[in-house]
């Protein structure tokens, strides 16, 4: 893809892929700011969302749902957009079905 600046080879999946991102995302002040806006989350409760079961879907989401934000992320940590549809189509099935241990 032209976008892309160099060759991706870290194609980190689900949890992984989430945590990666929210520490992307909390280290750009106007990312987090639209985060927040957007999820309707305060700053005091980020490390509580980290734990809840909807959190790699959300974050991903959040990237993956605004191409300019998801070019930037791939490009900043060497990940495939392929990856991060994967991960989020993964997950989103997942969560309807209850894919964590005790979900059923």
């Amino acid at each position: 893809m032209e976008h892309f600046r160099k060759q991706a080879v870290n194609d980190p999946a689900g949890d992984d892929l989430a945590i990666l991102m929210f520490t992307w995302i909390a280290g750009n002040p106007d990312l987090l700011n639209r985060f927040l806006g957007l999820t309707g989350l305060e700053p005091q409760h980020l490390r509580a969302f980290t734990e809840e079961k909807g959190f790699a879907a959300a974050v991903i989401g959040f990237v993956a749902g605004h191409e300019p934000t998801l070019i930037d992320f791939c490009n900043d940590n060497d990940v495939r957009p392929e990856a991060v549809s994967r991960a989020w189509q993964e997950l989103e099935a997942g969560s309807a079905f209850g894919s964590r241990e005790g979900d059923f």
